[in-house]
């Protein structure tokens, strides 16, 4: 029963993985599943309350980092509020609708989009635009490591 666990663990380990990079697929939360499913096949033998505590904690600042990269890329390429939020509602509307190729333009044309409803300046708005992509990619990369810890913490704690 422990191999069928740890087996269906990694499976979800993988989906969250490749649902950090396609947002149709919540990543950290897939990743805390997969360890709550070993859990349950073990007893919760070696993943004490305060591991779950932690993990949840990790998958937590997962959502926080997809708003603060946006609002920090955005802000950064000098776009307002209203970019800010552009972008995010860009990204799942590009997510949802265009996916994959939405996951990429859904965030710069809803920050552009937004910007330029508010500066009506093109060049700016297109900066700014630009600076939402970026902020995302760099949200993704950042997430990206904060799963992997977290998948590393499980292995050292079950082995």
């Amino acid at each position: 029963m422990i191999t069928l666990g740890l087996a269906l663990a990694i499976v979800l380990f993988l989906a969250g993985l490749v649902g950090t990079v396609l947002p149709v697929l919540p990543g950290a939360p897939l990743v805390l599943a997969g360890m709550v499913v070993y859990g349950l096949f073990t007893g919760f033998e070696h993943l004490p309350l305060y591991f779950f505590i932690g993990q949840g904690l990790l998958a937590a600042f997962t959502f926080v980092v997809d708003y603060l990269a946006n609002a920090w890329g955005v802000t950064r390429f000098g776009g307002s509020k209203a970019a800010i939020w552009g972008g995010v509602l860009g990204l799942l509307f590009g997510a949802f609708v265009f996916p994959p190729l939405g996951l990429l333009v859904g965030p710069f044309a809803g920050a552009f989009l937004a910007e330029l409803a508010a500066s009506r300046r093109s060049f700016h708005a297109f900066r700014v635009g630009a600076g939402s992509l970026v902020g995302f990619l760099g949200g993704t990369a950042v997430k990206l490591g904060i799963e992997m810890v977290m998948i590393i913490w499980f292995f050292t704690a079950v082995f």
